[in-house]
């Protein structure tokens, strides 16, 4: 598969990142602690605003706008294997582990109605996923934060939003893949 990155300064990204074979690592706080700290370190490395996230069991969507002359791939790229060598020292593995899925799906956004699209979808995973019933419930997202600043109302995501339902995401990936 030979995929095609585009990168375009100041653009706001949307990231999709698959822990290998789906293994359920981020079910231990601990390890999405871990996770944090090593995205806030990559920041500094790498300056980038995040705008949207959620740390799900198995994967992560991030919903970043890279700020330095760093560009979404590098942040990955310093993110996957930094994440991997700490979690590594902390479960006492020396030889070599696959943590995750090769590459990472990647979003460009398109403008202000795309921009909320992702941020609906992304907020709204853990209630798709069926870990909580509400998103304010899932407590590794940026849902809170977004709605401390009024920019959902309250009940939004207790069914189906619609930003979500009617937008093909099957077709949105094919676009992002040709």
């Amino acid at each position: 598969m030979n995929i095609r990155r585009y990168y375009i300064p100041n653009a706001i990204v949307f990231i999709t990142q698959v822990v290998d074979r789906r293994t359920p690592v981020f079910r231990e706080e601990r390890y999405v602690d871990l996770l944090r700290t090593i995205l806030n370190n990559v920041k500094v490395l790498h300056p980038f605003i995040t705008l949207g996230y959620v740390f799900l069991y198995d994967h992560l969507h991030l919903l970043i706008r890279p700020t330095g002359t760093s560009n979404f791939s590098d942040i990955m790229h310093s993110l996957k294997p930094n994440f991997t060598k700490e979690y590594k020292d902390l479960i006492g593995v020396t030889g070599s582990m696959r943590f995750w899925q090769k590459g990472f799906w990647d979003h460009v956004i398109r403008d202000e109605i795309d921009f909320q699209r992702h941020l609906d979808y992304i907020h709204y995973n853990p209630v798709r996923h069926g870990l909580v019933e509400k998103p304010e419930d899932w407590l590794h997202s940026s849902f809170r934060h977004w709605q401390a600043r009024d920019a959902y109302p309250q009940m939004w995501g207790w069914s189906l939003p619609a930003s979500i339902e009617k937008y093909d995401w099957q077709r949105s990936e094919e676009d992002n893949n040709e």
